[in-house]
């Protein structure tokens, strides 16, 4: 490997060692009680160290999130190569995605949750990861419409009727789990069902 390769890996290195530093301080302190300062102490550089890579305080949160929503991505995209029965990887994708909310609870409340409050919106501007994963599903509801499995709806909304009811419900089962739920697989696989179900033909 030569001298430019290895510098490009030990930036790249640093660079996701600061993000893994962030999302824990933003995850166990707040985010509004993080500073620069306090990363910088963490991974034991300076601040300007951090300043190369990252603009500010946001800049870094922003980037936290689109690493969560390009593994939400990720894990959707697998699902979707099958289009032969578009309901069925409709509803393994509703599936997927509480479950990775489930595994990856704080980072799904930095994205969904924090975020928002501290920026502009969700971060969907074309082109971003987040259009990106809400186009995989104006994609699966328009390929159920396609095949004339569900009613000619709205894509639009019923994209947007989709990500409520699984936003819902795991956004729900994090905040509360003290909450007595009936068996959590019957409790997701029931909003999913029914959700769908009201959209066929």
């Amino acid at each position: 490997m030569g001298t430019k390769e290895r510098r490009a890996r030990e930036k790249e290195q640093l660079r996701r060692q600061i993000l893994v530093a962030a999302r824990e301080l933003f995850v166990n302190d707040g985010y509004e009680n993080v500073s620069m300062r306090k990363i910088a102490n963490k991974i034991e550089y300076s601040p300007t160290t951090i300043y190369l890579y990252f603009k500010d305080k946001a800049d870094l949160l922003d980037s936290v999130c689109k690493d969560t929503l390009l593994n939400l991505l990720k894990t959707l995209e697998r699902l979707k190569n099958d289009k032969s029965d578009p309901v069925e990887t409709l509803r393994k994708s509703g599936q997927a995605y509480v479950e990775f909310g489930l595994k990856y609870p704080q980072d799904y409340k930095l994205t969904f949750v924090i975020r928002p409050e501290f920026q502009k919106g969700l971060g969907l501007q074309e082109g971003s990861v987040g259009e990106k994963v809400f186009n995989y599903l104006r994609e699966m509801v328009s390929e159920c419409v396609r095949q004339n499995i569900f009613r000619q709806v709205d894509i639009e909304t019923t994209g947007q009727v989709m990500w409520s009811a699984v936003h819902g419900v795991t956004l729900l089962l994090i905040d509360f789990p003290d909450f007595p739920w009936t068996e959590k697989d019957k409790l997701i696989d029931t909003v999913i069902h029914t959700t769908i179900e009201g959209l066929k033909v």
